[in-house]
């Protein structure tokens, strides 16, 4: 069965790059984005592993931890890392799990459950559904789900943006509209009723429509 949002993520146990971890216990109290890959050196995944070691300050600064998964062994994991580096300018700063039995790919529902416990024998093609992001809250619940086709490479400035979205909106009662960058005007959701609105906002709200009400976003 596929993920849906607002679910728990499933618990495992894996190898990294950076020692043993448990999924949950390796979040603690943070957000954590876990982006999947469906084979080692391979080109368009060359370029999304390096560039989300450049981006890693930024998800530093938003207590989310960064995880990767591919569905190859350990060993091929840090040698593929000397080749990002190369590419790219920066080697994963961040543990990449070794799924070669599948598992965690199984889990995930990215794979079949009859897809085998071996990644040995097994092509990108064979592996193309393994192509996810799935951001999780620090209670354990997905926020977001993304799948990509194989050739297209990932736009992490994307995941971003969206995670400043959902933890804006987790910490306030406002949704975020269209194309919504940091520190642009909000929408108090429909469950807040004007009274309640008027406590939380006095210099009041622009309201092209009864349903949708605009307010600068709290805090900035």
């Amino acid at each position: 069965m596929a993920l849906q949002i607002g679910e728990t993520v499933p618990d495992f146990q894996a190898e990294t790059t950076e020692g043993t971890i448990n999924f949950h216990d390796w979040i603690g109290d943070s957000w954590a984005v876990l982006f999947s890959h469906p084979k080692d050196f391979t080109p368009v995944c060359s370029t999304e592993l390096g560039y989300m070691a450049k981006l890693k300050p930024e998800f530093d600064k938003r207590n989310c931890k960064i995880l990767g998964i591919s569905v190859d062994p350990v060993d091929d994991h840090e040698k593929w890392s000397k080749d990002i580096e190369d590419i790219t300018g920066y080697a994963p700063n961040y543990p990449l799990i070794g799924d070669s039995d599948l598992k965690v790919a199984k889990l995930y529902g990215m794979l079949p459950a009859d897809a085998g416990d071996s990644s040995e024998g097994r092509t990108a093609a064979d592996n193309q559904t393994v192509r996810n992001v799935f951001v999780v809250g620090p209670d354990k619940k997905v926020k977001l789900i993304l799948a990509y086709p194989m050739s297209t490479g990932r736009n992490f400035d994307e995941i971003l943006r969206v995670l400043d979205s959902i933890q804006l909106t987790a910490a306030h009662q406002v949704a975020t509209p269209v194309n919504w960058k940091q520190g642009e005007d909000v929408i108090i959701v429909p469950a807040v009723s004007d009274e309640a609105a008027k406590e939380k906002y006095p210099d009041g709200w622009k309201a092209p429509k009864p349903y949708i009400r605009y307010v600068p976003q709290p805090g900035s």
